[in-house]
């Protein structure tokens, strides 16, 4: 028994010779496809920031017209509450919004505060506006955006539609200072956030392809409102106010 012993020992130590470094690639692979990196775990991918670019006191052809161009060139929709008194000899600009992708809404006939007004009054402003909007692109899915945000129990009652109000305000009509008014918006957009500007200044247009493009660097996407409400699993209501759509 010793000598068969003997004689296996030479076989036995080639065949351990062979199996390690096979043992030992498989068991390297193992540890390293579990290893964690130094500096910590890998990220899973980041989930798209939706955000809702809005413009109120529209239509003014030369701006209008410019922010147009610009968003156009991005891929941008938009979201445009018009001034009624503005619309006629403009009906061209809306129909290009509308075929474009961009949304629309009443900001009131004359830009008036529509609280404390009584029902007749109320209509002079919306719903006169609303059927002007009706009448140039052919079709009633519009939004409310109150002039200065303002709205009460009357407003609620009678506005026949969901009520977009903002998260982010730059102020741009007040001094028109572009670089003051990317910086706000850029450091302050978040995800789900409805930002509020005007398109008409010049400045304001200028600062919202800015603002754009610096958004798109962070990873933002520009929606309209009800595709922002969509994303965001709301579902918009006749009569409620919404601020943002954040998480």
């Amino acid at each position: 028994m010793r000598r068969l012993g003997e004689r296996l020992r030479p076989a036995c130590a080639l065949l351990l010779a062979l199996a390690l470094p096979w043992a030992g690639a498989f068991c390297q692979g193992r540890f390293e496809a579990a290893a964690v990196p130094a500096d910590g775990p890998v990220p899973a991918e980041e989930t798209p920031k939706w955000i809702a670019l809005t413009f109120d006191d529209g239509p003014r052809r030369s701006t209008t017209t410019a922010l147009l161009d610009g968003l156009a060139r991005r891929g941008v929709k938009a979201t445009f509450f018009l001034i009624g008194e503005q619309v006629p000899g403009n009906e061209d600009i809306l129909l290009r919004m509308d075929q474009e992708g961009h949304q629309i809404g009443i900001h009131t006939y004359d830009h008036v505060m529509l609280t404390d007004l009584n029902e007749a009054d109320f209509s002079a402003q919306v719903d006169r506006t609303r059927t002007i909007l009706e009448n140039a692109l052919g079709h009633d899915d519009l939004l409310l955006r109150p002039p200065y945000g303002k709205v009460d129990d009357g407003v609620r009652k009678r506005a026949g539609c969901p009520i977009i109000l903002w998260s982010v305000d730059p102020t741009d009509w007040d001094d028109k200072n572009v670089e003051r008014i990317v910086k706000h918006v850029v450091n302050c957009a978040q995800d789900g956030d409805i930002i509020l500007l005007h398109d008409i200044y010049p400045t304001s247009v200028e600062a919202a392809l800015r603002i754009v493009d610096a958004l798109h660097e962070k990873g933002f996407l520009f929606v309209t409102i009800d595709e922002l409400a969509a994303q965001k699993g709301e579902k918009l209501e006749a009569g409620t106010v919404y601020n943002c759509f954040r998480p």
